[in-house]
């Protein structure tokens, strides 16, 4: 349905060719990729829920570094909606992360030394790499939703993030009727107005938060 957010959680148990699926990775995708989407809906019940069975099914394998691996997707959601805390599920299994998932953290905080941008999913080393005009270029550049918001979140937690870039990020949630991100952009998107004092555009931002926080 879409590019992985740092991986293809079809790919938590290496490739899929050869022999058949395990329950538990199927399992844990279909619930990685629901507590997903009910998150940036906004529905946070339903979230936990679907999260907390993908923790299970992953935590059949008894594999730390994919429940690090995991753990991530939660938290690049979060960063795609603004939402600015420490990863909580994933520093319970830091030291059993594999390199590209401790870089993957480190870009989600927004601090990832250059070294490691290598070693990033392939839709977010440009961004990472990049500074002013060409950050929000490679930002345009990324074609999957849900991974043009994460980088849109980490451009915007490092002070590098240009008002077309909120608006980038604002529209794409937008398209996808992700209501949580949808509010946390536009929200930045009215601060901006505010503080360069168009009041006709601030006026228009507080009709669409009205109408997509009314949205059920």
């Amino acid at each position: 349905m879409r590019q992985a957010v740092l991986v293809t959680v079809a790919m938590l148990a290496g490739c899929a060719s050869g022999p058949p699926v395990p329950d538990w990775q199927d399992n844990a995708k279909s619930a990685l990729d629901r507590g997903t989407d009910a998150y940036l809906e906004g529905s946070t019940r339903v979230a936990e829920v679907e999260f907390t069975r993908a923790r299970q099914e992953i935590g059949r394998t008894g594999r730390l570094d994919l429940m690090a691996r995991g753990e991530l997707v939660r938290c690049a959601a979060q960063v795609a909606s603004l939402v600015f805390e420490p990863c909580a599920g994933y520093e319970k299994f830091k030291s059993d992360a594999a390199a590209p998932e401790r870089a993957y953290a480190e870009y989600l905080a927004g601090r990832i030394a250059s070294q490691d941008v290598a070693l990033l999913p392939p839709q977010h080393r440009a961004v990472a790499a990049a500074s002013g005009e060409g950050a929000a270029a490679s930002l345009r550049s990324i074609e999957d939703p849900l991974s043009r918001l994460v980088a849109s979140g980490v451009l915007f937690q490092s002070g590098r993030a240009s008002p077309a870039t909120v608006a980038l990020a604002a529209e794409t949630a937008s398209s996808q009727g992700w209501r949580r991100p949808l509010l946390a952009w536009l929200g930045v998107q009215l601060a901006l107005a505010e503080k360069g004092g168009d009041s006709a555009e601030a006026e228009r931002l507080r009709r669409r938060i009205a109408v997509a926080q009314g949205a059920k």
